[in-house]
């Protein structure tokens, strides 16, 4: 396991500080705010120690609320709405200086047997003849080297790599508004801490990184990376179909359907390697372009 990994994996376990409150740690990101994906991803930490072990995530529906102060630790409180004989359903509120920064609603499920279809997994190149995201960056000499170095500490715990040029790589002129990026875990996850609450988490914190990209492709935008827009996450939902693995090759197959009013929308199936369709996910957030 990276020493990245541990570190990420070391922010994720949160401190209890009774029953239903939890304390989590903060850090910079690539952004002057906290990584929507960590506060995401530790709300999720929150409500599934709240459940039973053989209750697994099937779904999960957040807003943020303000910005994060990654300076600050965040307080997660979590409400026990229902504990039915099939589902389980939890609410957590992250608190930071007194004020809600994110809003989680989570729905757990014991195992059952019923109707199965899905989407086929759509055509992707082997992860393994894709650059790496360093490889990627090493060759942008547009952009500021204070950006590239924000971006590979931010992802040094995941292998992620774009089957395209990113947003900030080729910009200026639309693109198709659909993206594909193959991740897993820079490292194994193995003995206690390999349970399926884990991968679903570190699923929901690397969900957040990438989704919006289809929105800025249509438009020919670089991302904040190049200054030619500012935009945060609104909301974000996931929905998880079946098991996997985030140590092990995920394709993040994304689109966005609409924007307008200054939101974009981004919707995305996440497949295994060998083509489940393991999760579903939609995001809006807020596309402004800066007023000169």
């Amino acid at each position: 396991m990276s020493q990245a990994l541990t570190a990420l994996l070391q922010l994720l376990d949160l401190e209890q500080l009774e029953q239903d409150m939890f304390r989590g740690q903060s850090r910079s990101s690539v952004v002057p705010r906290v990584f929507g994906g960590q506060v995401a991803a530790q709300a999720l930490v929150a409500a599934g120690r709240t459940v039973p072990a053989d209750r697994h995530a099937h779904s999960l529906h957040a807003y943020f609320l303000r910005p994060g102060d990654p300076g600050a630790p965040i307080v997660y409180t979590v409400d026990r709405i229902r504990d039915g004989r099939s589902f389980t359903t939890r609410r957590v509120v992250a608190v930071q200086h007194g004020q809600p920064v994110f809003h989680l609603s989570a729905s757990f499920q014991t195992y059952e047997d019923g109707l199965d279809h899905q989407a086929p997994m759509p055509p992707a190149p082997d992860p393994e003849t894709l650059p790496t995201s360093d490889e990627r960056l090493r060759d942008y000499g547009h952009l500021d080297p204070h950006v590239v170095a924000k971006f590979q500490s931010s992802r040094e715990a995941v292998d992620l790599r774009y089957v395209d040029e990113p947003p900030y790589g080729r910009f200026g002129e639309p693109r198709e508004p659909h993206s594909q990026v193959w991740f897993r875990t820079n490292g194994k996850l193995d003995g206690d801490i390999d349970v399926p609450l884990l991968h679903v988490v570190l699923a929901t914190y690397v969900s957040d990184m990438t989704l919006l990209d289809s929105v800025l492709l249509a438009h020919g935008r670089g991302g904040w990376a190049v200054g030619d827009v500012v935009g945060a996450s609104l909301d974000h939902a996931m929905w998880f179909h079946r098991p996997f693995r985030a140590d092990e090759w995920l394709l993040y197959d994304q689109e966005s359907p609409s924007a307008h009013g200054g939101r974009g929308l981004g919707q995305a199936r996440i497949y295994t390697r060998d083509g489940r369709l393991a999760i579903s996910v939609i995001q809006e957030g807020v596309v402004r372009v800066p007023r000169r």
